[in-house]
């Protein structure tokens, strides 16, 4: 079964797409550009060019589950996280639905559930997560989201946690949030969301 990375080039997306090429999971990396094709053929990671914001629908075939791990950034306006985060995150979801796809597993965070408390300036960004989670509930195509708190880029210590409360923090490193996504693929878990931060338990113990 392979998987259509949309989101291959950010930070998480390398990182997962490293981890399952090296674990011989199938994936076909999702990049906007000729240019980002590089560092993928040197890993012997199969790309497909498609933009977010254009008709990628192109890219899904030969791809029967998707990994949405898409972003906006930090640096961006509004604008392109209703074009990415949110509607990117849906259009993707219905073309999901329309071709079929056995399961979507995206990428949220772990305040999207109650944006306005979040950070002001992270409001736009939570809303937009909770409606594309929202949209992927009801969309009918089965799923899995998770829901990271305030990334780092920490090496992976493969040991989190699922609630602020026990991690004793709001954060997670980018590379534990590639092992888990890649543990999630990898199980046959079907409608679930999961909280993910850093913390002392196995990734098994959080994702079952």
């Amino acid at each position: 079964m392979t998987a259509l990375v949309i989101g291959a080039n950010g930070q998480i997306g390398k990182q997962f797409c490293e981890l399952a090429q090296k674990a011989g999971t199938p994936i076909k990396a999702m990049i906007r550009s000729e240019e980002q094709v590089p560092w993928f053929n040197d890993r012997g990671i199969d790309t497909v060019i498609a933009d977010l914001e254009d008709d990628f629908e192109h890219a899904f075939e030969g791809c029967d589950q998707v990994v949405f791990t898409a972003g906006s950034g930090p640096h961006t306006g509004p604008d392109k996280t209703l074009l990415i985060d949110l509607y990117g995150a849906i259009r993707a979801a219905d073309i999901a639905k329309q071709k079929g796809i056995s399961r979507y597993l995206m990428i949220s965070a772990i305040r999207a559930e109650n944006p306005m408390e979040a950070p002001e300036k992270l409001r736009p960004y939570m809303a937009a997560k909770f409606a594309a989670d929202a949209h992927l509930r009801n969309s009918g195509v089965p799923y899995v989201i998770l829901k990271p708190g305030r990334l780092t880029d920490d090496a992976a210590s493969q040991h989190f946690a699922s609630s602020i409360d026990e991690a004793g923090d709001n954060q997670i490193s980018r590379a534990n949030v590639a092992h888990a996504l890649h543990y999630a693929l990898q199980s046959s878990v079907i409608n679930k969301e999961f909280a993910l931060l850093d913390g002392k338990r196995s990734i098994d113990e959080i994702i079952k």
